[in-house]
């Protein structure tokens, strides 16, 4: 638009000159008509490359250029490098073009003039400005905005310095105006990209269907918490810690298939702590060891508002691959406000590993007792509430939330292993309903929340066995 407009203030300048001016035609012969003509040309040719520039350099954002010097070729890289400075100057850019491009086309009806009769004049500015000033340049700079930036940099600078009087006060006044034109994108955004990228898309992206699918995963998941992807307690399958481990109770926990289970006093929301299956080889079924007697680790607990990335982070570090979910109350989410739920999360993890009950067998009477040992320990952060910490120590469970759930909600698909009898215990969706596919897609969170739950408990009742949303599998 700018460049159309600069070519209709040319044409208006040859009419009204050749309405009004009295000059006189230049013969061609004459030696100052070649040098008219080559003036003429040059204008032309200088008003090209400016608006060429203008928009090769202004649609290359600072975000792009950022992205070539890290991720591009070597050549892009270096011209990337090359024009970032000049870039950086948005405005005092773009003024400095425009400006160059305004005197060129002002200056051609001048010297046009002296050349040709005002009608011709005005057929030769409109095709040649228009072809070789704008319409070939900006079509060029649009596809290789890139390289043709890269190679008059110098005349581009150089200009700056010398309308630096002029461009320099405007640009700064539309900076603080504007602002910078930051090219960032939002999470909807970067999703949508991504998408658009994809070869379902069918515009010739290379990104797989399962690789777009963890992207959009990643970015979803900084903002779901542990109560979105979490097991409702009712679901999950746990031991009475005053339970004894005979055939029935070894039985169930083999065909559960878990390599961790939560164990629970008296309530089974009274989480306790969590039972390591591979402890239990050394248990016999006949001598119906007591749950008490086993190694049971401190499970550590988590606020239901704790962002999915910081449980991840926490898992990383090997305290527990397995937290309680606790439930604050309205009244204390609304004192602890300001409270970082993530360091809460941080010190129950780090407490959850700082003791293990490991059971030893008395060589006189042949029974088992149980001793503590401290086999890490570990340090206690200051807290910012000790009212929220002690609230999320005594809070009520809610759910169990595992590394596997985690994976799962990044991946946005069902983690099925071969012991496995459901996919979704919520749907009652069975294993062999979904052998055929190579990947199951995983339901939205919040239906994990409110779907049909088992009946009666479902703790210790024999049926069909709900394994992936009890939740007490894990990646070990």
């Amino acid at each position: 638009m700018g460049g159309l407009s600069m070519n209709a203030v040319a044409i208006a300048g040859i009419l009204t000159r050749a309405f009004y001016a009295d000059s006189q035609d230049i013969e061609f012969g004459n030696p100052w008509w070649f040098v008219y003509a080559g003036v003429s040309c040059f204008l032309v040719i200088f008003a090209g490359i400016m608006s060429g520039l203008t928009l090769g350099l202004m649609s290359l954002g600072l975000v792009e250029l950022e992205i070539l010097q890290r991720s591009g070729t070597s050549t892009e890289k270096k011209q990337a490098a090359i024009i970032f400075p000049v870039v950086q100057k948005q405005h005092q850019l773009l003024v400095t073009l425009l400006l160059c491009n305004a005197a060129a086309m002002e200056a051609l009806p001048i010297y046009l003039d002296k050349l040709f009769h005002p009608v011709v004049a005005v057929i030769l500015s409109v095709t040649f400005v228009l072809a070789f000033g704008e319409i070939i340049p900006q079509a060029i700079c649009s596809k290789y905005g890139l390289a043709v930036g890269a190679n008059f940099v110098w005349l581009v600078r150089m200009l700056m310095i010398i309308c630096y009087p002029i461009a320099y006060p405007i640009g700064k006044i539309l900076d603080a105006i504007l602002g910078h034109h930051d090219a960032l994108f939002r999470r909807p955004q970067l999703k949508a990209l991504v998408s658009i990228h994809g070869q379902e898309a069918g515009k010739g992206g290379e990104l797989t269907h399962d690789e777009t699918t963890i992207i959009s995963g990643a970015l979803d998941l900084t903002e779901k918490t542990a109560e979105e992807a979490m097991t409702p307690i009712e679901s999950t399958f746990s031991l009475d810690v005053n339970s004894k481990l005979d055939w029935e109770a070894i039985g169930k926990i083999l065909a559960r298939g878990h390599s961790r289970i939560p164990v629970y006093s008296g309530n089974p929301k009274n989480i306790i702590g969590l039972l390591l299956v591979k402890s239990l080889l050394t248990v016999r079924a006949e001598t119906e060891t007591p749950v008490s007697a086993v190694s049971i680790r401190k499970i550590p607990r988590v606020p239901a508002n704790m962002p999915l990335y910081d449980i991840l982070n926490e898992f990383q570090k090997g305290s527990s691959h397995m937290a309680a979910v606790v439930k604050v109350r309205e009244k204390e989410k609304k004192h602890n406000s300001s409270v970082d739920p993530r360091k809460i999360g941080e010190n129950n993890f780090t407490n959850g590993h700082s003791q293990l009950t490991i059971p030893l067998l008395n060589k006189h009477d042949g029974k088992l007792n149980s001793v503590v040992i401290n086999i890490e320990k570990a340090s206690k952060d200051s807290l910012q509430d000790k009212d929220m910490q002690k609230d999320i120590e005594d809070g009520e469970v809610i759910g169990i939330i595992t590394l596997e759930d985690v994976f799962e909600e990044l991946l946005q698909e069902e983690i099925v292993d071969e012991t496995d009898v459901y996919v979704d215990v919520h749907k009652r969706i069975r294993v062999a309903a979904t052998a055929a596919a190579s990947s199951v897609a995983r339901a939205p969170s919040n239906r994990r929340l409110t779907g049909q739950k088992p009946s009666s408990g479902g703790q210790n009742k024999q049926g069909p066995i709900p394994k992936k949303y009890d939740l007490t599998s894990t990646m070990s």
